[in-house]
């Protein structure tokens, strides 16, 4: 097994690598097939559109099938399907359809191994372990900043995106041979319905903050980061890739302290509201000044992308509503409500964007993004604050 968590982990690494990818290649995108930063925003939401459209469907694959066809047959399929459809791709549509794709593909990872972590280890310790898996996986969030940049640059952003199509189907094949499923779990009758997930008012807050936590640091890592520096502080390829890395190198420290910080202040909801509140500040700050200088936006968003990664302990706060039996559904839900969100999120920040540009210019553009995901942030803290309480295993 531990050759099949490997796999998983891999799976789950190419899977950050995707999501982040398109802020560093924007550049070679522009002129080659010539699309547009609006269309890889939109690029960039049909991944994250597809991820959650998936998500009741790998749920119900895990509990009835088990992560290791759910994961293979997808992540092979579409992930690396999508990758070389991107290296093909011709045009914005074909930007649409492999991002498609590789959103399917990626969609069962990180559920699979949440999957395995919550059915053969304590559940004390699946937030701590979903953590870490988070953090080493955050490697490919780092590997889509200043290392991609290089490749590009070495090889061209196509013999690149062909390689990565190469990696992304033997990680599916290494899932296919070496996982090895949990038994399954015995169903109550009458326990196995969907409603039984929501009819737990409990659980409410924690549906909203983990619909709006991850969003705005995705967003800004995925999206916005690379265009901030490159039009408002005229940095060139390298030097954005270098402050995209540092807020990569950020989002993994966050995703690998949270669990710890659980541990010593003996409350989830504490650790997750504070550190979400956190990433509040910091956005808020940038709302108030999107031009702050270099080195503070540097600063800023680096933190955002810190406090922005409390999903596995979100996670672990909603898991332990779930009972065995509805775990791979559980999970799904709460990633469903991750994911769909951050992508619709992307989604409407192209014409929040676009209709500030009009009228005041790059800076004002990016004074109302700020101020956009600084405002779903703070609604969901105080959703979360006052409608779920904390709950440790």
């Amino acid at each position: 097994m531990k050759m099949g968590i490997l796999a998983l982990v891999l799976g789950y690494v190419l899977s950050q690598f995707y999501r982040a990818f398109l802020s560093v290649l924007a550049p070679a995108l522009a002129l080659d097939p010539g699309v547009t930063e609006g269309e890889l925003a939109t690029a960039s939401s049909f991944f994250f559109l597809a991820f959650a459209a998936m998500q009741i469907a790998v749920g119900l694959g895990l509990d009835r099938y088990g992560p290791r066809l759910t994961v293979s047959l997808l992540l092979g399929i579409g992930g690396a399907g999508g990758a070389f459809w991107f290296a093909l791709a011709g045009s914005a549509t074909d930007i649409y359809i492999a991002m498609l794709l590789i959103g399917t593909g990626c969609a069962p990872v990180l559920m699979g191994s949440m999957y395995i972590f919550a059915r053969n280890f304590p559940a004390a310790v699946f937030g701590s372990l979903s953590g870490l898996l988070i953090g080493v996986g955050s490697l490919g969030n780092l590997g889509a900043a200043l290392p991609l940049s290089l490749a590009v640059e070495a090889l061209g952003w196509r013999q690149a995106m062909s390689i990565l199509g190469v990696v992304t189907a033997l990680a599916a094949l290494g899932v296919l041979c070496f996982v090895r499923d949990p038994a399954k779990a015995e169903v109550p009758a009458g326990g196995g319905s969907w409603g039984a997930i929501f009819r737990q008012p409990a659980l409410w807050g924690v549906l909203i903050i983990i619909a709006v936590g991850y969003a705005p640091a995705a967003t800004l890592r995925g999206i916005w980061g690379g265009p901030y520096f490159t039009k408002v502080y005229e940095a060139d390829a390298a030097a954005t890739g270098t402050y995209m890395l540092i807020m990569g190198v950020a989002m993994t420290l966050g995703s690998l302290l949270y669990g710890p910080l659980e541990r010593l202040v003996k409350s989830r909801k504490k650790v997750i509201l504070g550190g979400n509140l956190m990433g509040f500040l910091a956005l808020a700050l940038l709302w108030w000044n999107p031009q702050p200088g270099l080195g503070m936006a540097v600063a800023l968003i680096a933190l955002s992308g810190f406090f922005g990664t409390a999903f596995a302990l979100i996670m672990a706060h909603g898991r332990a509503f779930f009972p065995p039996h509805m775990v791979g559904r559980g999970v799904a839900i709460l990633n469903l409500c991750s994911i769909g969100s951050t992508g619709l999120v992307q989604l409407a920040t192209r014409p929040i964007y676009e209709t500030a540009l009009a009228s005041g210019g790059v800076v004002a553009g990016f004074h109302a993004i700020f101020g956009f995901l600084a405002l779903i942030l703070g609604f969901g803290c105080l959703a979360y604050a006052l409608l779920s309480p904390d709950r440790t295993d």
